[in-house]
């Protein structure tokens, strides 16, 4: 396409970037990554590598972004699984939240920075309490269990091959011990495509993409 062809083509192009939550899981099953930060500096160093690697594709051209913040991580069928009353893992919850409160205000800064710069933030952890807090107004019957699975919850061993399955997965929150099921990546998916400011900062992507 050539240089001039290439950048043309990728300022009308829509970067989705949908990352965080592993590094959330990893940072509290490694004593290393806790020796060397606390985890308030943690996610700082979260957003600000991250605004690194979004500066570097703006560099190629790139001016429209679209990005997920941490869902409710604790909720899901891997954490509750570990306590006895199968509640989830507040302080997952808690350092998740942080971390979006960091991706949101670094978004925010560098729209200023960077000319002609435009992203939708889409608030995978509200949008994901709202489900887990009122399921049946959204289809749902089963918010801790996994559907593909075994043990308790369906969650003490991944999806495999000789794992059970939920007799109906359009009914649970959870596919196996972390991700959603294809339900709730619906509900996700409608909800940025053309959901309210509630859940989408500071538009929603069918605007990101008019802009």
């Amino acid at each position: 396409m050539g240089s001039f062809a290439s950048e043309k083509h990728l300022s009308k192009s829509l970067f989705a970037i949908v990352i965080g939550s592993n590094d959330i899981f990893d940072y509290f099953v490694s004593s290393d990554l806790r020796k060397k930060n606390t985890p308030q500096r943690y996610v700082d160093l979260m957003a600000n590598t991250l605004k690194g690697q979004l500066k570097r594709l703006y560099e190629t051209g790139a001016s429209k972004f679209f990005l997920t913040g941490i869902g409710a991580i604790g909720c899901v069928p891997a954490e509750r699984v570990k306590n006895k009353t199968h509640e989830g893992s507040e302080e997952r919850n808690f350092w998740s939240d942080k971390y979006n409160e960091e991706l949101k205000a670094m978004l925010k800064g560098l729209k200023s920075e960077l000319q002609g710069v435009n992203y939708s933030y889409f608030d995978t952890y509200s949008i994901m309490q709202s489900v887990v807090q009122n399921p049946s107004s959204y289809g749902f019957n089963e918010i801790k269990s996994a559907c593909c699975g075994l043990g308790d919850l369906k969650a003490e061993f991944p999806c495999l091959p000789v794992s059970k399955y939920c007799s109906n997965r359009s009914d649970h929150v959870f596919w196996d011990l972390y991700h959603p099921t294809e339900a709730t990546a619906r509900v996700f998916v409608d909800t940025l495509f053309d959901g309210p400011s509630q859940y989408c900062v500071p538009m929603n992507v069918r605007q990101l993409v008019s802009t």
